[in-house]
């Protein structure tokens, strides 16, 4: 595998001058396409930084207006016909691309001079080393290979300020032999973080879901894997672990990390001895403002570098993620997304269910992107406005309703776009609703409606609501109306709360080391052998509280990891 990705890279690096790059890109996979293009840019940065000290002021000026056309050319690429894994592969070019513009624009800014100056050193930097035949990235003092894991076709993180931060202390942790900590509110993307940099680095990252049920065996066993494989490892919500646990844990990783400083080969991990290959990584992430979380024992502090993700730009992260959708106005439309998701934090009521974060703003943006796409005459700010008032309407309470729309036609004067209605769709309801014996009101056809757009998006969706308003009703008309149109909809219900959290989410047994499946697990796992294309739902029928939902917070964000 990593044989092959590499021959793939030379072949690539060697040809990308040969032809325009639009073409240039279809010719190789994603990922080697990408990693070729990042090459390629920390080489033309330093000729321009080279032609800067032969006497050329205007090299890196010169070399910012090619960037800006090579993005133009891409996003004019999105807009024609390309089958998904071509869109998915320019939609991740241009991402990497409208970070790369930023940066030479930054240095033209600061007026940097050479090579040497830290705001181009503090950059994720590939380059091609023709002696070894390897790629390298470097950043600040520390160096890496590339880890040549084949990791597919995959979309790659908005980079801002807080994620370059993010990067320089992780990477830094690595040159240091350590392990990396990042810790902040939901949202804030620190897993996603450590998942990106370990695939700028061409290195696989697993993503554990931490509980109480963890215990020193089952953590031991998965840093053995990790130390035997040289693979990064990303424990989410780490402080969900007991402090008795944890003490040991400091002794584990304290362990490799002394065996990755001597350089092992082999090492002694609890009595036994097993191969190390480099680079192993431990991240954790952790959330410290939760009711329930421990906090770490000192000895386990030291081992980690420690990075805060508060707050991301936000509308930096929704304007290059609306370039990567397709949409030429991205800036000014940026704008009024973000303003009307703060204002809405402001002026609506606090209601539980709320949020106005990361994860509803990039569900949002993908919105817009297929209604760009399925109409690509209609003018930016109308598919936005449509996309913004289309998919929160459904989540906004009705005392707050006469201020959100308000708030859209402040933003949005003077524009009164119908929403997109798929009229078979809605006909299927119709008959769905009457053959349930139900009444076919056009608020609770709507919500019907509402609720199957939500799915197209979202793979975990909260019906919220007081007992008696009709969400099983919805569930099961919508259930229904994917029967009437031939989908064969697979449902199984539980009831989370009548059973014990090991009884759900299953529990390794302590002397035995044998996995018991629970309920919840063993449902997934028999739907997801299931190789037929039909939705398949799980519904958790009961009050949600901590106690058993955060088990599922790796399943419901985009790692999909149970």
């Amino acid at each position: 595998m990593r044989a092959t990705i590499r021959e793939q890279m030379v072949g690539a690096i060697n040809t990308y001058e040969d032809k325009a790059r639009d073409q240039w890109i279809f010719d190789f996979p994603a990922q080697v396409a990408l990693a070729c293009t990042q090459i390629w840019w920390t080489t033309e940065v330093c000729l321009a930084f080279g032609q800067l000290e032969d006497g050329n002021e205007n090299a890196l000026r010169e070399y910012h207006r090619k960037q800006v056309a090579q993005l133009n050319t891409l996003v004019s690429l999105l807009m024609g016909r390309l089958s998904p894994k071509d869109r998915q592969k320019v939609m991740t070019v241009c991402t990497i691309d409208v970070h790369a513009r930023d940066v030479v624009s930054r240095m033209i800014a600061e007026k940097a001079d050479s090579v040497q100056a830290f705001v181009w050193q503090s950059q994720l930097r590939h380059r091609w080393d023709d002696y070894t035949k390897h790629c390298f990235a470097n950043i600040c003092d520390a160096e890496f290979c590339y880890g040549y894991e084949y990791l597919g076709n995959t979309p790659r993180l908005v980079i801002t300020p807080l994620t370059d931060r993010c990067y320089i202390t992780l990477t830094q942790a690595l040159h240091l032999n350590m392990s990396g900590a990042t810790a902040g509110p939901a949202g804030t993307g620190k897993t996603e973080t450590t998942k990106d940099l370990g695939r700028a680095l061409g290195v696989m990252v697993y993503v554990f879901n931490c509980s109480e049920q963890m215990d020193y065996k089952s953590c031991g066993n998965i840093y053995k894997g990790l130390a035997q494989t040289g693979t990064w490892g990303c424990f989410d919500e780490f402080n969900r672990i007991s402090v008795a646990v944890l003490s040991v844990v400091a002794i584990q990783v304290n362990c490799i990390q002394q065996a990755v400083r001597a350089r092992k080969e082999t090492f002694n991990f609890q009595g036994e001895d097993i191969s190390l290959v480099c680079p192993v990584g431990i991240f954790i992430t952790m959330n410290p403002g939760y009711a329930g979380r421990t906090e770490l024992p000192e000895n386990l502090k030291s081992l980690f570098r420690p990075c805060a993700m508060v707050l991301p730009d936000f509308e930096l992260i929704c304007e290059i993620m609306l370039v990567a959708e397709g949409f030429m106005e991205a800036r000014p439309l940026a704008r009024k997304f973000i303003s009307l998701y703060r204002l809405c934090k402001e002026l609506l009521s606090k209601q539980e269910h709320y949020d106005w974060g990361l994860r509803a703003i990039k569900s949002v943006l993908v919105v817009a992107g297929s209604l760009k796409r399925s109409d690509p005459t209609r003018p930016e700010d109308q598919v936005l406005m449509r996309t913004l008032r289309d998919f929160n309407l459904p989540k906004v309470v009705s005392a707050d309703l006469p201020i959100f729309l308000g708030l859209v036609k402040d933003l949005f004067p003077s524009l009164n776009v119908p929403r997109s209605r798929d009229d078979a769709f809605e006909q299927g309801v119709m008959q769905a609703v009457l053959e349930l014996g139900l009444q076919a009101e056009e608020s609770f056809m709507l919500k019907v409606v509402q609720l199957h757009e939500l799915l197209e998006v979202r793979h975990s969706v909260f019906i919220v609501g007081a007992a008696g308003t009709g969400k099983s009703q919805v569930l099961r008309t919508l259930h229904k109306t994917y029967q009437l149109t031939g989908k064969r909809p697979l449902w199984a219900d539980l009831n989370p709360k009548a059973v014990t959290t090991d009884d759900l989410f299953g529990i390794v047994h302590p002397t035995t080391r044998e996995w018991k499946d629970g309920i919840f697990s063993s449902v997934m796992r028999d739907q997801a052998n299931m190789t037929l294309d039909q939705p398949k739902w799980i519904v958790l029928d009961g009050d949600i509280d901590p106690m058993w939902i955060e088990s599922l917070n790796t399943v419901m964000d985009d790692n999909k990891v149970s």
